[in-house]
């Protein structure tokens, strides 16, 4: 959420009701966009439905856009706003695991759950095997940290890694985004499922 609790605008009891809304919001709208069904998820993979890239890339804009001016126009401190620490080795290691288990299994741990709500089972057995996951993670930490720790680059920005300007980066990727979606469409009908 906005830094509403750092400026005192709303309490941290306010802040986890809106945190609860925004969560059944962002549940509502996964499952009115189809994101409870694996077949539609994997469907990025195969390229027959990349729907889910143009939600998220769509998203991704709009978050990203509307900080930036938020920012510019002087109405959201950027200095207050949390960013995860990079441990770059393991977020590369981590998305690699993610994206095999993502079209392994069909979902994501927001949409499995998103699915677990209107009682998919192959969602259920999805999440299972994420507990499992954190599970072993956890009790193998001890052998893996090392790896978990590596290359530690601090909470650094997309614009300071690279370098450039913050509007710049935004730019990119809004190019890039619309260079995705331009690629969609044209996997999508290269690729169309026979049994939609």
């Amino acid at each position: 959420m906005a830094p509403l609790v750092t400026n005192n605008i709303i309490s941290s009891d306010m802040n986890l009701f809106f945190a609860l809304l925004i969560g059944i919001a962002f549940g509502f709208v996964l499952e009115a966009s189809g994101f409870s069904s694996s077949r539609k998820l994997a469907g990025m993979f195969y390229g027959y439905d990349t729907t889910v890239l143009k939600v998220f890339f769509t998203a991704a804009i709009t978050a990203m856009l509307g900080t930036l001016f938020m920012s510019l126009f002087g109405w959201l401190d950027l200095n207050v706003i949390y960013i995860n620490s990079l441990y770059l080795d393991s977020t590369i290691f981590g998305g690699i695991v993610m994206g095999i288990g993502f079209i392994m299994g069909g979902f994501c741990p927001g949409t499995a759950f998103c699915a677990i709500s209107i009682g998919k089972i192959d969602a259920m057995v999805f999440a299972i095997g994420l507990f499992v996951g954190v599970f072993l993670f956890v009790e193998f930490y001890d052998y893996i940290s090392v790896l978990h720790n590596a290359n530690y680059m601090g909470e650094i920005k997309l614009s300071d890694f690279l370098g450039l300007k913050d509007g710049f980066v935004c730019l990119i990727i809004v190019c890039v985004a619309f260079i995705m979606f331009y690629l969609g469409d044209l996997a999508e009908a290269k690729f169309p499922l026979k049994n939609k």
